[in-house]
């Protein structure tokens, strides 16, 4: 074989950090810096504008009391709701069994009151709803709280 028909040998690689690595990163100039910032800043106060006036909205909390049993087919639970007084709303109430299974619920209507009615100007009210169930219960809870629709 000669020389020409000899491939010809792979070129060394270069030494340079840049070719085995790459090039150095650019930063950004002062001027994108700011802009992006300036924009950070204005999505944040932004957010929180929608944050304090979605907060507006009518709410309602319950907070549970004490619950009995009177007997294996009824319990009964003492709870507590705070909200607009001018507002009717619906709770959920439900009993449990030692295995924490639902024996018994009901949807109870708490009406508007007058202002001067319960505490805190009106706002909270106690309530004792009475719920039929399937077994002896060992407690009793309020599910949830809610303002109906007006077509509810």
């Amino acid at each position: 074989m000669t020389s020409k028909d000899q491939p010809a040998a792979p070129a060394p690689a270069s030494p340079s950090l840049a070719n085995r690595y790459g090039g150095q990163k650019r930063t950004l100039s002062g001027k994108a810096k700011r802009t992006i910032l300036i924009l950070s800043l204005v999505a944040g106060m932004g957010f929180m504008a929608w944050i304090s006036t979605s907060n507006a909205t009518e709410s309602v909390t319950f907070k549970d009391i004490g619950y009995s049993t009177p007997d294996a087919t009824l319990a009964e639970i003492d709870f507590q709701v705070t909200k607009e007084p001018a507002t009717a709303v619906k709770c959920s109430v439900k009993a449990l069994d030692s295995k924490f299974a639902v024996v018994g619920w009901k949807v109870v209507d708490i009406p508007s009151n007058a202002a001067d009615a319960g505490s805190d100007g009106g706002r909270t009210t106690a309530h004792r709803a009475t719920v039929r169930t399937e077994s002896l219960s060992v407690s009793a809870v309020v599910d949830s709280c809610w303002i109906p629709d007006a077509g509810q």
